[in-house]
């Protein structure tokens, strides 16, 4: 290819990289965060019960006695109920947090819910409009859209 001279380069400016996959996404996104405190700080968010590199859209609402962070991003219209922990995860429009569910290493989808006292770690992705039922372990779970989750998944799987 180089010989026939069909190598070609763009250089960027700015933040550019490869998260084609859940967990590099989770990378990408605290790398990004990181970036933004040292170029754009005033763009993260401080409020109670956050720390480190903290988004918020102004339309998501956060519950007392939360702890969020570090290295979580908040869209729109998002719920989080009281009690909620969540560290480095991102998570969708519309999307809801029951109070007291313990999230790390998460995305979760577009009007998805995350019941009452979950725990959530692994890098699990719930697809769009998912409903994890309360009191439920998911440990790297990858949850297609449209689903609603009863039973604990205790080893990392696709449930289709």
């Amino acid at each position: 290819m180089a010989a026939a001279n069909q190598l070609f380069a763009l250089e960027l400016k700015g933040f550019w990289m490869d998260v084609g996959q859940p967990k590099d996404f989770l990378t990408g996104t605290c790398m990004y965060l990181n970036h933004l405190k040292h170029v754009k700080p005033e763009k993260l968010y401080e409020g109670p019960g956050t720390v480190g590199n903290v988004i918020v859209d102004p339309s998501a609402t956060i519950g007392a006695n939360c702890r969020i962070g570090p290295n979580v991003i908040i869209g729109p219209d998002v719920v989080i109920e009281d009690g909620a922990c969540i560290k480095r995860c991102v998570l969708l429009r519309g999307s809801r947090v029951r109070s007291h569910a313990w999230l790390e290493s998460c995305i979760i989808g577009w009007r998805s819910t995350v019941g009452q006292w979950v725990r959530m770690e692994n890098v699990t992705v719930l697809g769009e409009d998912v409903i994890v039922q309360d009191e439920l372990y998911i440990n790297g779970g990858r949850i297609l859209p449209h689903k609603a989750i009863s039973e604990s998944v205790c080893e990392p799987q696709i449930i289709m």
